[in-house]
């Protein structure tokens, strides 16, 4: 069997129970070399076949899989964060279907989490936002037009924009676009939970001028939103007065 395992955001702990598990037990792991910390690789047994899938093409990736399947063994595809999320693993599972290779998913801590934590921010706080917009700039890799950078920035929610450090004039060009101004907080979050981990508050203003003065250009997350700033109501859901289905509020 085929093992999807989400690596977490880059600290080794962060790794989930079962996925540390799965490691520990495989006979071969295929990792995103690019941007899994290698460290998880401690937890491998002795005489565990390795594979960095940065070094090698899809095919390449299913024949590894199908030999280890032949040999009923067990393989551990490890990927960055959780693989639901730019993890490129449709085109794998629909080829393992083919293939009738079994498989199964164990989520992951996404990186956007992580950049929260590095933060100490909350993406959805009452009266300012409620909603968390997840994309991307359009790069080498196109983006759908309905889903452009500047389209999704209308909205003016919380937003965490993936693999598109090295394009920061473009992002904060696409962001003004939209219903950001200026002002609008936001972060540049590199390898969040990493030991280098490096945290870059400012505007949208002047996002690319931070980029460049800290050399941020990869592997990092960039958030937008008023999320960032220091405004925003109580929560209902602790409030003296609002009733719950576990305990009566003083309202009326």
């Amino acid at each position: 069997m085929v093992h999807f395992v989400g690596a977490g955001p880059g600290a080794p702990d962060l790794i989930t129970l079962r996925g540390a598990e799965l490691l520990r037990t495989a006979d071969c792991v295929i990792y995103a070399g690019s941007l899994v910390n290698p460290a998880l690789l401690g937890l491998t047994k002795e005489g565990c076949a390795v594979y960095n899938s940065a070094e090698m093409t899809l095919e390449q990736v299913l024949a590894v899989m199908k030999e280890q399947e032949a040999a009923r063994h067990r393989t551990v595809r490890l990927h960055t964060g959780d693989p639901c999320l730019y993890g490129a693993v449709r085109e794998q599972m629909d080829a393992l279907d083919e293939a009738g290779i079994p498989y199964e998913s164990t989520p992951g801590v996404s990186s956007f989490c992580g950049a929260a934590a590095a933060l100490d921010a909350e993406y959805t706080l009452p009266g300012v936002s409620q909603s968390v917009i997840i994309t991307r700039l359009a790069g080498r890799t196109p983006v759908p037009e309905r889903e452009s950078l500047a389209s999704l920035a209308a909205h003016g929610a919380t937003m965490v924009i993936f693999l598109s450090a090295g394009m920061l004039p473009g992002v904060q060009r696409a962001l003004l676009e939209g219903a950001y101004t200026q002002e609008t907080p936001a972060a540049l979050v590199y390898k969040a939970s990493w030991p280098e981990e490096k945290v870059v508050r400012c505007t949208v203003g002047t996002l690319a001028d931070c980029g460049r003065e800290n050399g941020i250009s990869r592997t990092a997350l960039v958030l937008v939103g008023d999320f960032l700033g220091r405004q925003y109501d109580r929560s209902r859901l602790y409030d003296p007065t609002f009733t719950t289905g576990y305990r009566q509020g003083t309202e009326g």
